[in-house]
């Protein structure tokens, strides 16, 4: 029988791909005018704003209770990411039994923790406030230090920390920025600013040393009570007419 052969089947010739049609692009919105931007404030504003919060708060306090130093930079470590009323429904009780820093050592970590479980990361914050009661008997003599760099060598302490300790304990022109100071400072045009340092730089720069002891409260208090973040009482702000923000509501 006949061997049968196939020729094998012609390839068929390669069809050019089409070339994809350019997708149509949407014009990009114009990006929001920045508040470095807008009219600077001049020295007479910023002396108008100020004297406007001394009138209606001569002597603005600040919100968490404390009997001394100690107290208070422990109240200050321990308010980081919760609410000074929250640290002061804890405190009454601690400092009641620990308001000096061997106190705080002879009570221990383990019931530390008792007193201040309802505050938020209270485990952390326990091991830094018996850290940094040992390294002030150890380093300091049993005195929170009277300098930024020395506070800011505590377990637990900050810039923020030392910035409050500072001004509040020891009477110095130190300004805190939270995050009501870091708003307000952004959103009046004041001091804007991407991170709290400049913010506090900005802030510090523009502030006349009069007003300096107690302008880090009245910026604290109108972020927390008038320049709300969600929804700002524009009505009855007391510098509305010479805030820069562009989407005030008066």
């Amino acid at each position: 029988m006949a061997k049968i052969t196939r020729k094998p089947a012609p390839r068929k010739a390669a069809v050019p791909k089409k070339k994809a049609k350019p997708v149509a692009t949407k014009p990009k919105a114009p990006a929001k005018k920045s508040l470095k931007a807008t009219k600077p404030w001049t020295p007479a504003e910023v002396h108008e704003v100020f004297s406007r919060f001394r009138k209606a708060n001569p002597e603005p306090k600040g919100e968490l209770e404390h009997v001394n130093p100690f107290t208070l930079l422990v109240a200050v470590v321990l308010s980081a990411q919760a609410t000074d009323a929250g640290v002061n429904k804890a405190t009454r009780a601690l400092f009641e039994v620990a308001d000096t820093p061997q106190k705080m050592l002879e009570l221990g970590e383990e019931r530390l923790r008792e007193y201040i479980k309802t505050i938020g990361l209270y485990r952390t914050k326990a091991k830094n406030v018996i850290a940094l009661s040992a390294k002030l008997l150890s380093e300091f003599g049993g005195q929170v230090p009277r300098t930024r760099a020395g506070i800011e060598s505590l377990p637990g302490a900050g810039r923020k920390t030392a910035n409050v300790v500072l001004n509040m304990a020891f009477g110095e022109h130190t300004m805190a920025v939270d995050t009501h100071v870091f708003r307000v400072g952004n959103r009046t045009g004041l001091a804007p600013g991407k991170t709290p340092l400049e913010v506090e730089l900005g802030l510090e720069k523009v502030i006349p040393a009069e007003f300096m002891l107690h302008a880090h409260h009245w910026l604290i208090l109108h972020g927390r009570y008038t320049c709300l973040a969600r929804k700002p009482r524009c009505e009855v702000c007391l510098i509305n007419d010479l805030c820069r923000w562009p989407e005030k509501t008066v």
